[in-house]
C-alpha cells in the first residue's frame, strides 16, 4: 500500500460498489460499454474530439473510501470545466482497483487492452502502480498516479508513461524530520507498520532527522494489518526517554494509535507527530478528541489560504456535503495535468499525451498551492498542520509552510 488504508466513511460511501470488475461512465453524459467504439479522439476544441481515461480507483474492499474521494476529486474538476480537458470531451472508463495488486493489475490490463483507453489515471496501491508500470510503457498509454507513494514508482520502475501528481513516503517524512531537526524537538521515537510504505516513511524521517542534527531514541516496526493493542509498544516509548514520538499509520491502525497514545497519557507528557495521513480524512472523525494537538507533515490541508483552494472547498462541499481529502486533490490536479498537457494534442494518442506531458510547467492554480514536475512526481510545499476544532469539527489546521521538497 502506498500512505493510506480506508476507513468507514461518516457519511457512507456513494460509489456504485458492486461485484464487476470494471464500471463505465461518461464524464457528462454519453458514455459507451467497455470495448465499444468510443476510445480515442481526433482534433479537439472546436473539432469535438473525445478523449477517453481509465479512472483507477478502488471502488469494493478497505481503500473504498479513497476511492470514494478519488472520483470526486476527478469528477468536480471536469464538472467545473464542461467536462472537457484541453478542448476535447471526456469519457471517464472507471475500473475497480480493489485492495490489491491481484485486482488491481487485472484491472489496467483490461483497460490496456479492451477500454481502448488513451490515459490512465489514479491507482491507490504502490504494488498495483509497480505491477503495471512495464505495461503502460508496452502499450504506450501514460498513466497518472493520483495517491501511490512508493519511490520506485518514477525511480527505478520509472519510464516516460509513468507521473504522478501524488507524493513519495520519503518526501512527506522528510519535511517533518527536518523542521523537527530545526526545532531542537528530541531525542524523537520512530514508529510505522512493518511493510513498504511504513519502512520508506522510517528511512526518509530518519536521514533527514539525523542529517539536520536530531537524535532518534528508538524505533519500531509494527506488524502491519494485524496490530490491534499498541500498548506494548507504547511502553517502549515511554522507557526510551524520547521527548516526541514521530509515526505513520494510516485507516485503522491510525485510528487505534492515536486513541491508545492518549489513553496510555503520553498525549500530554509526549508530543506526537505524524505523516499527514495520520490524521487524514474520515479517520479524523473516527479519533475525536484524542487527535487534538496532533501536528503532522503533508501537501494539503482544507486550511491552505490561497484563492484556488477557498473556491476548491467551497465548491466540494457543495458538491459533496463534506470536506476534501488530499486523495481528492490528487485526483484534481491529475485532471488538471491532463488538461494542460491536451491543450497542446491535435491527435489523441498515448504517446503524444505522453509527449505532451513532458512540457507541462508550474500547476499554478492548484488547491496545495504551485508545484511543477521533477522527476515526474510533484516538487511541492509540504505544511505543518495541527489538528485543531474549528466550527464545531476536526480539522488539520495549518501552522506554517515549511518549504519546497522534492522526491528525495
Amino acid at each position: 500500500m502506498s500512505m493510506a488504508q480506508g476507513s468507514s466513511r461518516r457519511n457512507g460511501t456513494r460509489l456504485g460498489v458492486g461485484l464487476l470488475a470494471l464500471t463505465l461512465t461518461a464524464a457528462c453524459g454519453g458514455g459507451g460499454s467497455l470495448g465499444g467504439d468510443e476510445g480515442g479522439g481526433e482534433g479537439g476544441g472546436e473539432a469535438g474530439g473525445t478523449v477517453t481515461v481509465g479512472l483507477v480507483i478502488p471502488q469494493a474492499g478497505v481503500y473504498t473510501p479513497l476511492g470514494e474521494d478519488m472520483q470526486q476529486g476527478w469528477d468536480l474538476y471536469l464538472d467545473q470545466h464542461d467536462g472537457q480537458l484541453g478542448g476535447y470531451e471526456v469519457e471517464t472508463v472507471v475500473a475497480d482497483e480493489g485492495e490489491s495488486p491481484d485486482t488491481g493489475v487485472p484491472a489496467v490490463q483490461r483497460l490496456l487492452t479492451e477500454g481502448e483507453v488513451d490515459a490512465l489515471v489514479g491507482i491507490v496501491n504502490s504494488a498495483t502502480a509497480l505491477g503495471v508500470a512495464e505495461q503502460v510503457a508496452e502499450a504506450q498509454i501514460p498513466l497518472i498516479v493520483a495517491n501511490a507513494g512508493a519511490e520506485a514508482v518514477t525511480k527505478d520502475a520509472g519510464n516516460p508513461y509513468v507521473w504522478r501528481t501524488s507524493f513519495t513516503n520519503a518526501q512527506v517524512a522528510a519535511a517533518m524530520g527536518e523542521h523537527l531537526a530545526a526545532e531542537g524537538v528530541g531525542p524523537v521515537y520512530v514508529m510505522a507498520p512493518d511493510y513498504a510504505a511504513g519502512q520508506e516513511v522510517v528511512a526518509g524521517f530518519t536521514e533527514a532527522y539525523e542529517a539536520a542534527g536530531g537524535t532518534v531514541a528508538g524505533q519500531t516496526l509494527t506488524p502491519f494489518g494485524s496490530t490491534q493493542d499498541f500498548q506494548p509498544f507504547l511502553s517502549n516509548v515511554q522507557s526510551s526517554g524520547a521527548e516526541a514520538v514521530f509515526v505513520f499509520y494510516a485507516g485503522g491502525e491510525a485510528v487505534s494509535f492515536v486513541q491508545q497514545y492518549d489513553a496510555f497519557g503520553l498525549k500530554d507528557s509526549t508530543p506526537l507527530y505524524g505523516s499527514g495521513f495520520l490524521t487524514e480524512g474520515s479517520v479524523l472523525d473516527a479519533q475525536g478528541e484524542s487527535a487534538v494537538g496532533v501536528r503532522t507533515s503533508l501537501h494539503y490541508s482544507t486550511e491552505i489560504d490561497n484563492p484556488a483552494n477557498t473556491e476548491f472547498v467551497a465548491a466540494y462541499q457543495e458538491a459533496y456535503g463534506e470536506l476534501p481529502t488530499t486523495y481528492a486533490v490528487q485526483a484534481y490536479d491529475a485532471a488538471n495535468v491532463l488538461d494542460s498537457a491536451l491543450e497542446g494534442v491535435e491527435e489523441v494518442s498515448g504517446q503524444a499525451i505522453a509527449e505532451a506531458l513532458e512540457t507541462v510547467g508550474e500547476i499554478d492554480d492548484s488547491p496545495r498551492g504551485p508545484w511543477t514536475f521533477n522527476g515526474q512526481t510533484p516538487e511541492q510545499t509540504m505544511y505543518l498542520r495541527e489538528v485543531a476544532e474549528v466550527d464545531g469539527t476536526l480539522r488539520n489546521t495549518v501552522v506554517t509552510d515549511l518549504g519546497v521538497f522534492a522526491q528525495p
